[in-house]
């Protein structure tokens, strides 16, 4: 867990001034961290780890020593990326990876990984997209991951007036965009 709160210079973060203390923000937000899968390192202090959940799982795995591997989901910060607790642009980068499944179930490996959208999926997604361009500053950049299994990226594109720069398929099957935006 960051300590957000220090009373030297910050370095990289955005200062946030309080009448006792301040508070440091690292430039980075993860919104929809997870087991933090894609991060080279997993604590990076540039980064603020962000998801709604905060657990632990055994999943059986026949690749894994002993036939099994735990899955930790441990963010800096327990909140949902449609209603962050974060200031009007604050970060200079925001990852959103968000749940793209609708068919997961409730139990299985795959919702206890990615978790799973729900009936309102739509608006879930779009509350998403209006918190990550509101956190963000100006000129600030979206790194936003969407796999296209059961919803393709043009009806996600669809949820946001913001459009992309650019982006990248990858997977084997050319399934998982890398979309960048950039804030206004």
């Amino acid at each position: 867990m960051k300590d957000l709160f220090e009373t030297a210079e910050p370095e990289g973060g955005t200062e946030l001034a309080s009448p006792n203390e301040r508070l440091v923000m690292p430039p980075v937000l993860d919104a929809c961290c997870g087991s933090k899968m894609f991060w080279f390192d997993r604590n990076d202090e540039r980064a603020l780890f962000q998801d709604k959940r905060r657990e632990q799982h055994t999943l059986k795995d026949k690749s894994s020593k002993g036939g099994s591997r735990q899955l930790i989901i441990d963010p800096d910060q327990v909140a949902d990326f449609t209603s962050m607790p974060y200031p009007d642009n604050i970060f200079a980068l925001v990852v959103c990876d968000p749940p793209h499944c609708k068919r997961n179930g409730l139990s299985g490996w795959m919702a206890k990984k990615y978790r799973t959208l729900g009936s309102n999926w739509r608006e879930e997604l779009r509350a998403g997209f209006v918190e990550c361009f509101r956190v963000l500053r100006s000129e600030g950049v979206l790194i936003f991951k969407w796999c296209e299994d059961e919803i393709p990226v043009s009806q996600i594109l669809a949820l946001t007036p913001e459009r992309p720069l650019f982006g990248h398929k990858s997977g084997k099957q050319q399934k998982t965009h890398w979309l960048c935006f950039m804030k206004a």
